[in-house]
């Protein structure tokens, strides 16, 4: 019989939501926290390093310049940043 237990990554990934995002802002709405949390998960998985995969991306996109200008792309009106490099 399965456990009834809540796995250990399903409890962080919990904890990241509360600490990154949801103890930061007051919701108007399902709406508005449905995007919230539509754009915290694109930033963990394509923006944000993971210390359990050695400080890599889980779904790493395209592989950036390794010269040119470093630029920060914000989420949620800055809560969330981002910085890469653009091509030179």
């Amino acid at each position: 019989m399965p456990s009834a237990e809540p796995s250990p990554r399903a409890e962080r990934f919990v904890k990241t939501i509360q600490y990154e995002c949801l103890n930061h802002l007051v919701f108007f709405g399902e709406r508005h926290l449905r995007h919230v949390v539509k754009e915290l998960m694109a930033h963990y998985h394509h923006e944000r390093n993971h210390q359990g995969l050695d400080k890599a991306l889980i779904a790493p996109g395209e592989v950036t310049a390794s010269t040119g200008k470093v630029v920060r792309r914000d989420r949620l009106g800055g809560l969330l940043g981002f910085y890469y490099r653009e091509a030179a």
